[in-house]
């Protein structure tokens, strides 16, 4: 037993940190990491996670969450935008993507202040207001978009 409690515990972290390690998802339709590719989205699930985004009660929780953290890094970093860790503002900008741009189906990931954004999204509209809308977010130094304008497509019937 005492030979087979660490090898429990170290399975156990090492799940959590590989599971931990993606980056931040806008929908479960949004590719896993920056570098996977974007995939159409069906226009079926694609109205149904709008409708969801769309919700009073989600849109309570988005901007609950950007509040959090900011409150949160007001009070450990005295408000230094510098300061914000990474996963803070992954987090972030995809609330405020997933609040603002409900069809879109966009990963995120933050390094020191720049974040990256890929996936898709449904018009053109929606591809230029990414960069502005994530840029709002405090500690975002520069935004890489990598996203494409997909618009969903009806499923194909075999």
């Amino acid at each position: 037993m005492k030979k087979f409690t660490p090898v429990l515990l170290a399975s156990v972290m090492l799940f959590g940190a590989v599971a931990c390690a993606d980056g931040a998802k806008t929908s479960a339709d949004a590719p896993n990491t920056i570098t996977d590719p974007a995939e159409i989205p069906d226009a079926d699930e694609a109205q149904d996670s709008q409708k969801d985004a769309q919700s009073q009660v989600r849109q309570n929780q988005l901007n609950s969450d950007i509040r959090a953290r900011e409150q949160r890094n007001n009070a450990l970093n005295d408000g230094a935008a510098e300061d914000r860790s990474d996963d803070d503002l992954e987090s972030e900008v995809r609330s405020k993507l997933e609040a603002n741009l409900p069809a879109g189906a966009l990963v995120i990931e933050a390094e020191d202040g720049v974040v990256m954004v890929s996936g898709t999204v449904p018009t053109q509209e929606q591809f230029e207001r990414i960069e502005p809308l994530a840029k709002e977010i405090k500690g975002v130094q520069s935004v890489n978009v990598k996203a494409a304008v997909a618009p969903a497509q009806p499923k194909e019937n075999n």
